[in-house]
């Protein structure tokens, strides 16, 4: 089968991309909304770009509305945003986050979620979490005709559940992905939980 994507719509063709690019890691990103509280919410389009500066991109569509996310206003007038990495167990709450809420209205107190301080971080992070990144807006850029946003965060601190990291021998940051047990993203309504972890040495 061949799709010739310049033949479909830009519905039919996120569609057909979703299912293509797998898995894909979620990005569940905490951001403060205008009144003090906290909005959250998953994003599959979204991965490491650099690692010096060490940046992260998320890349953002608009509400049904037209209206840009609030995860974008947000980062915009704030600046600070913590990604967490969900693990396959916080599936419900991760697609619960996803639905479109009124502006304003945090999916933190609605899923009843609990906050936990982040050190290095202005912003505090899910207290049930194995893994969550404290970042600083570095830019945004616009592609597209709808248009889609770009948003480069630079990490400034980790943080990591203790049964999922430790130090190598060689001293070095060794995480356990199979300890991180982290949920992906597939097409449509599917998403990737677990898989076996494979480990081979580099060739010279």
């Amino acid at each position: 089968m061949i799709v010739d994507l310049s033949e479909l719509s830009t519905s039919d063709t996120y569609f057909a991309m979703t299912q293509a690019i797998i898995p894909r890691p979620i990005a569940w990103v905490l951001t403060e909304n205008p009144g003090g509280d906290y909005n959250l919410a998953p994003f599959s389009y979204f991965n490491a770009v650099c690692s010096d500066p060490p940046l992260i991109m998320l890349s953002l569509g608009k509400k049904p509305d037209g209206s840009a996310k609030d995860t974008r206003v947000n980062i915009e007038a704030r600046s600070s945003f913590v990604v967490h990495l969900p693990y396959v167990e916080q599936i419900n709450r991760v697609n619960e986050s996803s639905a479109t809420l009124p502006a304003g209205v945090s999916e933190v107190t609605e899923l009843g979620l609990e906050l936990a301080e982040f050190p290095g971080s202005k912003l505090p992070r899910l207290a049930d979490c194995r893994l969550a990144m404290a970042c600083e807006l570095y830019e945004i850029k616009e592609l597209g005709p709808v248009p889609q946003a770009l948003i480069f965060g630079r990490l400034t601190h980790l943080y990591m559940d203790d049964g999922v990291a430790e130090t190598d021998a060689r001293g070095r940051l060794k995480i356990h992905a199979d300890r991180l047990n982290p949920l992906g993203r597939l097409g449509a309504r599917e998403y990737f939980a677990g898989g076996d972890v494979i480990t081979l040495a580099r060739p010279d």
